[in-house]
């Protein structure tokens, strides 16, 4: 018995993760790893690879389980409100493409037909590729996230009418309205089952499968969701991944989508993997040698076509200038779909195999240097900003009405827009602290003007926007953006500004904290590491060390650059409790109206009652650590109580009795 793609998946993993670690060191990204790997493996290098049609359906599985992963980040709402992006955005993107395309092409002696065919291959951008560098860098729900994506949702949804036509460019098809008619009739079809597993069926479905506590029959349940609705698309003549991006969309507003997210994660990197490297399986290295000149040529003016017309497209949406190199660097390339597409059209010879060839060269090369397009975005769009430009063309066709802010000092001023820059504007707001903040992101900026909030609009890079902050006069500043380069030019700018203030930063990593601190940052909060003193400190808790202690020994590993500690010549803290398994302690707040308020501890007999032991009273800030028998119990204090668990279920039953009582009383 031969075990031929068991095999392949064997000389695949060991190829990808030796690529992927010398790439990893150099940092390159893994994506260019896969491609390399599958050029190297390819049957037009090694050919140590002997079943590319087993490769190809794994990677057609990666490809489906990264568009469901995506889905289920994204929402309906989410996409009903980025509607404008979606249509309008992707129809502009989509048809200048072609018409361009198709006018170059004509230059390559194609016919008309062919050109036309060429132009919609080139149209069409890498979902696969940019949304996964956008998912690595959590900039899919950032300004220009939104726009890059709703693009690629277009050019997604504009597959299925092109599979539809490429028959009709070859002339093989006939009763074009009525093929036409039918297909809008089964777009409308999923788009209403969609909508109606999403509101009324999916969150019922998942609550019930979660309520067997069995994680491996709900990460079962995930991919069937999956996988039916990938198939049940696919029979209707449209692709998997779209299928299962919907499917995504069915799961996305439940409370459970989390949860699957969680699950799906590591079978989507898996497969998403062989995607890539089929990809890479298809370029001919032999053909590339012998047309070096005009591939590389054509690679040029395919990225610098796709980058101007979607950088047009961001500008007529009304991007800031900074936005609109992002976009056009992230949609410059060929994307994944167009290999579905071009295999039709050669099958229809609509191009001939040079053509296809070419083609085929183009678009790898076009994948593969995207990561690095992507990256030099920022360092370019801030080079760029140094140039006279317009002002119209800086602050994008809508510039955003900038509200004034008075005179403050001694404030605090928030930079980002995510969840905890959000959430720390609602907590300073609550106790009154005068605050500022600074988000590069128009939507959520008149989103929270409109609530009445103290909020800029820009780029806290530029020196302007700090100033408008009242920088120079703050008392703390915190930092809290995803990318680290970002973060370290803003708090350099900052710390120019203000010599004075706190500047708490914000990081992902704890290798980035140490360019903060030279940068001028007062503290750095690595969000992996901090993460793991909470849970230290919490465990610290469980085994009853002393309150000081905990904070000296937390301080101490903040201190030593969150280094870890080493040598602990000390044995090891044993909580007594350890010993007695049995026993555990627990605190228990006095309700109105109960029992055991405005009596003594001997009064209560708890411990010739219930078997628990009164350890310590709180009331207020003051702490009574030896209670005695003529210690009275007042409502709301809080009782530390230690005993076994059946018998402090008692004891809580009776601090909650009256309680429990009246609210019977009131039902």
């Amino acid at each position: 018995m031969e075990f031929t793609i068991l095999k392949d998946i064997l000389i695949i993993f060991a190829l990808s993760t030796l690529v992927n670690f010398i790439f990893t060191k150099i940092k390159i990204p893994s994506i260019v790893g896969y491609l390399l790997t599958g050029v190297l493996a390819g049957p037009h290098l090694t050919g140590v690879i002997s079943s590319v049609e087993n490769i190809e359906v794994l990677a057609e599985i990666g490809v489906v389980l990264l568009l469901f992963t995506i889905g289920l980040e994204f929402s309906l709402k989410h996409l009903i409100k980025i509607r404008k992006i979606v249509f309008w955005g992707g129809f502009l993107q989509f048809s200048l493409t072609t018409l361009i395309v198709l006018g170059i092409s004509r230059m390559y002696n194609l016919d008309f037909r062919g050109a036309l065919f060429v132009g919609f291959l080139t149209a069409l951008s890498s979902t696969a590729v940019v949304l996964k560098i956008l998912q690595d860098r959590s900039e899919i729900t950032s300004n220009y996230g939104r726009t890059v994506l709703g693009v690629l949702i277009f050019q997604d949804l504009i597959l299925v009418p092109l599979l539809l036509f490429t028959p009709i460019i070859g002339g093989e098809s006939t009763n074009i309205m009525e093929e036409i008619l039918w297909m809008g009739l089964k777009s409308l079809g999923i788009i209403l089952f969609v909508i109606f597993g999403n509101k009324w069926f999916m969150n019922k479905l998942l609550h019930a499968i979660a309520m067997t506590k069995n994680q491996e029959l709900f990460l079962m349940s995930i991919l069937l969701i999956c996988l039916s609705v990938a198939f049940l698309t696919a029979e209707l003549g449209m692709s998997l991944a779209f299928g299962a991006f919907l499917a995504g969309l069915m799961i996305s507003e439940s409370e459970y989508s989390h949860n699957a997210f969680g699950h799906i994660i590591p079978f989507k990197d898996t497969f998403s993997s062989f995607f890539f490297v089929s990809i890479g399986m298809l370029l001919d290295l032999q053909f590339l040698m012998d047309n070096i000149t005009i591939v590389l040529g054509t690679v040029a003016m395919v990225v610098l076509v796709k980058m101007f017309i979607a950088s047009g497209t961001a500008f007529m949406l009304g991007h800031t200038f900074r936005g609109v190199v992002l976009v056009g660097l992230a949609l410059a390339q060929v994307g994944e779909f167009s290999f579905i597409l071009v295999k039709l059209g050669q099958n229809y010879q609509i191009i001939s195999e040079y053509y296809y060839q070419l083609f085929l060269a183009v678009a790898v090369i076009t994948m593969s240097i995207s990561p690095f397009l992507i990256m030099v975005a920022r360092p370019l769009s801030h080079a760029a900003m140094k140039l006279p430009l317009p002002k119209r063309f800086v602050e994008g066709l809508f510039p955003l009405k900038q509200i004034e802010i008075p005179e403050l000092q001694n404030h605090l001023i928030l930079i980002g827009k995510d969840s905890r820059a959000l959430s720390m504007s609602v907590m300073a707001r609550h106790v009154k602290i005068p605050y500022i903040s600074i988000v590069f992101d128009p939507a959520t900026v008149k989103e929270r003007q409109q609530k009445g909030e103290s909020v800029i609009y820009g780029d806290a890079q530029n020196s302007p926007i700090l100033e408008k902050a009242h920088v120079k006069t703050s008392a703390v500043i915190v930092i809290s953006v995803g990318d680290v380069v970002t973060a370290m030019s803003i708090t350099e700018k900052v710390r120019h500004l203000n010599r004075h203030a706190a500047i708490i930063v914000r990081t992902r990593q704890i290798d980035d904290a140490e360019d903060l601190y030279r940068m001028g940052a007062t503290q750095v909060l690595p969000e992996e590491f901090e993460t793991a003193i909470e849970m230290f400190e919490r465990v610290l808790n469980k085994f009853l060390m002393p309150r000081d202690e905990i904070e000296v020994t937390i301080g101490s590993i903040r201190k030593n650059n969150y280094g870890l500690v080493r040598d602990l010549k000390k044995r090891p803290r044993r909580s007594i409790l350890s010993q007695l398994p049995n026993l555990e302690v627990s605190a228990l707040r006095v309700a109105d109206h109960s029992p055991v308020a405005d009596h003594t501890l001997s009064e209560m007999e708890f411990r010739g009652t219930y078997g628990v032991t009164v350890v310590a009273v709180k009331r207020k800030e003051k702490l009574i650590d030896h209670p005695g028998p003529n210690t009275k119990i007042h409502k709301d204090d809080i009782v530390y109580i230690l005993g076994k668990q059946d018998q402090i279920a008692h004891a809580v039953s009776l601090f909650e009795k009256q309680k429990r009582k009246k609210e019977e009383k009131i039902m």
